[in-house]
């Protein structure tokens, strides 16, 4: 299975000026990380992290690792990768670790409210 077809459901913060946190998701190629600083700057926050094991499990109710964007614990807004919604089909977690879902991307648009956003750089180029 190629990388760039299995997609990450990435848990992230942003902070704002007032040292505010907000919590959202993040769906990229599994062969792509997220440029955090181009992410802030989308969203007009002070930085972007990946939140830490403990705060996945909070926001989602999910073990880290294996996240799934459909039926988190809260209602998280959902940035997914433009060039996600151009794939043919993807994998993507279904709320385990190694289980994985086919699906037709825009299917996402169906039962998530989806931005798109490109933040996508190559793996390893933080």
């Amino acid at each position: 299975m190629r990388e760039h077809i299995v997609v990450k459901t990435i848990v992230m913060e942003g902070q704002d000026a007032s040292n505010k946190k907000s919590a959202f998701l993040v769906l990229m190629h599994g062969d792509r990380e997220v440029s955090t600083k181009q992410l802030a700057r989308l969203l007009a926050v002070k930085t972007v992290t990946t939140a830490s094991e403990a705060a996945v499990t909070k926001y989602t109710g999910y073990v880290a690792g294996g996240v799934s964007p459909f039926g988190t614990k809260q209602r998280l807004p959902v940035y997914v990768e433009s060039t996600v919604l151009a794939l043919d089909r993807m994998f993507i977690n279904g709320g385990k670790r190694g289980f994985l879902v086919e699906l037709n991307p825009t299917e996402l648009r169906k039962v998530l409210e989806l931005t798109e956003v490109e933040v996508a750089i190559p793996a390893g180029h933080l």
